[in-house]
């Protein structure tokens, strides 16, 4: 199931103050052809900047390599993962791949500078919410070391610790699980 252009209950939250004295409004909908150049730096940067506390750089290179730095590969995954963006001052500055079929988080980033402001949290919001629509009781996730242990905190149970292997790296990751019966609608 993909939406180009619908959102997925349409929803805006306040984020932290800018330094001009008013707040950045972040904007939650589905992904769009045009947002693929976004993606492509937000994957980039979370690993690059985001995860540098997690994973050695060598680690990371091979991780982010997984990719091409270019917007026509994240447009490509929208034909199979249904895509939810957070825009913020009509930029992508954080998505998540949803594998509906499978009632999967296939991946979440959010831009370095704006990470542990909720971003992610709403996007997987949004998220559980399409899989309860679906009918899906639960939802799991492969999480790194960057989100593994907030995701944790937030009542997603570990199921296993995992090693993946990107461009000759090993790199660590938990596959977590969390039960949808008490999502919010």
């Amino acid at each position: 199931m993909r939406h180009a252009d619908t959102a997925p209950h349409a929803t805006q939250a306040h984020q932290e103050p800018t330094g001009r004295g008013r707040s950045p409004r972040i904007f939650y909908r589905f992904a769009r052809g045009a947002d693929g150049a976004d993606q492509a730096e937000v994957f980039h940067h979370a690993v690059m900047q985001g995860a540098a506390g997690h994973y050695s750089r060598e680690a990371r290179e091979a991780w982010a390599a997984v990719l091409p730095r270019d917007g026509s590969a994240w447009v490509a995954r929208h034909v199979f993962y249904s895509t939810l963006v957070a825009c913020c001052e009509g930029r992508c500055v954080g998505f998540l791949e949803l594998d509906v079929a499978a009632g999967r988080v296939e991946s979440l980033y959010v831009w370095p500078s704006l990470a542990r402001r909720g971003i992610g949290a709403n996007l997987l919001v949004h998220a559980e919410r399409l899989l309860v629509e679906q009918g899906f009781t639960g939802v799991e996730i492969a999480a790194s070391l960057v989100l593994a242990d907030s995701l944790e905190k937030r009542g997603w149970q570990r199921m296993r610790e995992e090693w993946v292997e990107r461009g000759g790296q090993q790199l660590q990751r938990r596959l977590l699980k969390k039960s949808l019966a008490a999502v919010e609608t």
